[in-house]
């Protein structure tokens, strides 16, 4: 049953984006809606559960909601300029990397010959692993990169946000559990401010409300899940999200590949998932 709570969270994260994408409403509207959605979850878990928020908490949770915001919309972005299939695995990727390295110089997780070689072996797996499920079909159309190009730049700036909305909570040693309501409205912030001009307000926003509460249960499963079975082991099963993110825009959002692309994706995927686990083992 631990494992089955530690498996969800990849279950719920990686089907977030898929309900975006079917609910639609553009990725302004599909942000604004998520973070409402995460807030109102928070709220109903704080009033069932409350705990003591002091200052430092208040602040660091409105900080890491805010910069949430920055991953998630940046996300959605891309997936609108590239596809589901194709920017999860790098966006995956482009996390692991910047996690993990900013674990090794920060918190100093790489504290053996064990943890540095697995972890090198892991960064270069993801990063193939990512050019693998990049690798576009010989008949699609040459735009010059440019959306790839644009999508690039767009998950560099979201694997900032996610960055800093993750490692932030641990750099001031805040509990995962007492940092959800001040996280939540950081994210309602962070959605107001940096879709207002677009004009997200719509009956789309209020329908992605659904992929918020989904988000957002799935980060209830993982603080559960790490109280029994840990912090490396839940957040290793937590990325296989880029497995049910993937082959769900193939199969369920009907994103056209070819049969080159899906033999290049799926290793792609494989070569990420066993860097995860290597990250995992690593740590432990």
């Amino acid at each position: 049953m631990d494992i089955f709570y530690a498996i969800l969270p990849a279950i719920f994260w990686g089907s977030l984006v898929l309900f975006n994408v079917k609910i639609g409403g553009g990725p302004y509207s599909q942000t604004l809606g998520t973070t409402m959605g995460a807030l109102l979850f928070s709220i109903g878990i704080y009033l069932y559960d409350p705990v003591q928020l002091d200052m430092k908490t208040i602040i660091i949770g409105l900080i890491s909601g805010f910069f949430w915001v920055v991953g998630q919309g940046g996300q959605l972005k891309t997936v609108d300029l590239m596809g589901v299939s194709k920017a999860l695995p790098i966006s995956t990727g482009m996390q692991l990397v910047a996690t993990t390295l900013f674990g090794a110089l920060i918190f100093k997780e790489w504290d053996s010959g064990k943890s540095v070689t697995l972890g090198i072996i892991a960064l270069v797996l993801i990063v193939t692993g990512v050019i693998f499920t990049s690798v576009k079909d010989k008949n699609d159309k040459d735009d010059g990169g440019g959306n790839l190009k644009k999508g690039i730049i767009t998950l560099l700036v979201s694997t900032f946000g996610y960055l800093v909305y993750v490692v932030i909570v641990r750099l001031f040693g805040i509990d995962g559990w007492d940092v959800l309501l001040p996280q939540g409205f950081g994210m309602m912030i962070g959605g107001l401010v940096l879709t207002a001009k677009h004009k997200p307000f719509n009956t789309y926003a209020l329908k992605n409300i659904l992929p918020g509460l989904i988000w957002a249960t799935g980060n209830m499963f993982l603080f559960i899940s790490q109280a029994s079975v840990g912090v490396a082991t839940s957040f290793t099963l937590s990325q296989m999200s880029v497995v049910v993110a993937t082959l769900g825009g193939i199969f369920i959002l009907k994103e056209h590949k070819s049969k080159r692309q899906l033999v290049f994706i799926t290793i792609g995927i494989v070569l990420i998932i066993i860097s995860a686990v290597l990250l995992g083992v690593s740590k432990t």
